[in-house]
This record gives C-alpha cells, structure tokens and sequence, in this order.
C-alpha cells in the first residue's frame, strides 16, 4: 500500500470550467415559464 496522499485540487481546478452568470436567468425564466403555462392549462380545464 503507498502512503502517498491523493493530490488536493481547488474548486476552481476540480470544476475546470466557466459558468457564466446568465445560467441562473435561464434557470429562473424557466421555472417562471413552466408556472404560467401550468396555470394556463389548469385554467383552460378548469372552466
């Protein structure tokens, strides 16, 4: 068995990409867009 340590990474290192910030808006529109059309097809049953 070796007593050598595993290396340690950074977040930044262990993730080796860029998120940019637009992501949580498309996130967010997304969920807001599935919301209203859920209620749009509750409503149109509904009546």
């Amino acid at each position: 068995m070796s007593d050598q340590r595993p290396e340690q990474l950074t977040t930044t290192e262990a993730r080796a990409g860029y998120t940019p910030h637009m992501t949580r808006y498309v996130l967010g529109i997304g969920l807001v867009l599935v919301v209203v059309i859920f209620a749009l097809i509750y409503l149109f049953y509904a009546a």
